[in-house]
């Protein structure tokens, strides 16, 4: 089996855009006023960036602080707002998940990219679950792609309930 993206998002971006990305983003983040911030603002991937406007290094209770503070002023909808705006044309995809920060990408780049390597395997049906399955949420791509049955769910409960249904109930095929 082949991967044709084994290539690094600087290979496929270019220096240039990279470096504009990541200095428009520390200065925007320098403009942010927090209650906190911490170390590892970007996180550079061999894929992607993580950005984080509090920092990857805060605790788990800064975090929650954080996602609630974010809830409210949609801090992360607010910066990758600006930056799909600065960086319009550039091939970059900007997704937000978990609690404290989001993603750039190339396009193409996301989710969906292990639905072709799984098209090869003649599955029945691909079930994805997903938390962030709205429009820009990190999971929303490859929920809402006519390749997989999507399921949004808030917590792992939710994705086990869903499992029994669907796989566990007596008088129902396992669809994969």
């Amino acid at each position: 089996m082949s991967f044709p993206f084994l290539k690094s998002i600087q290979e496929h971006m270019g220096e240039e855009v990279l470096e504009n990305l990541i200095n428009y983003s520390l200065n925007y983040m320098a403009r942010i006023k927090l209650p906190k911030k911490r170390g590892t603002f970007i996180e550079f991937r061999n894929g992607m960036l993580n950005i984080s406007p509090i920092g990857r290094s805060c605790s788990q209770e800064e975090r929650i602080e954080f996602f609630e503070l974010d809830k409210e002023e949609k801090i992360r909808e607010k910066f990758v707002a600006d930056l799909q705006k600065e960086f319009a044309g550039k091939g970059l995809t900007f997704s937000i998940g978990g609690q404290i920060s989001f993603d750039v990408f190339p396009d193409g780049w996301d989710k969906r990219y292990c639905l072709g390597i799984l098209e090869g395997d003649n599955l029945k049906a691909i079930h994805f679950f997903g938390d962030k399955t709205s429009p820009g949420g990190n999971d929303y791509e490859i929920y809402s792609d006519p390749r997989t049955i999507g399921h949004s769910v808030t917590c792992p409960a939710d994705t086990q309930r869903i499992c029994e249904e669907l796989f566990f109930n007596s008088g129902t095929s396992n669809p994969s």
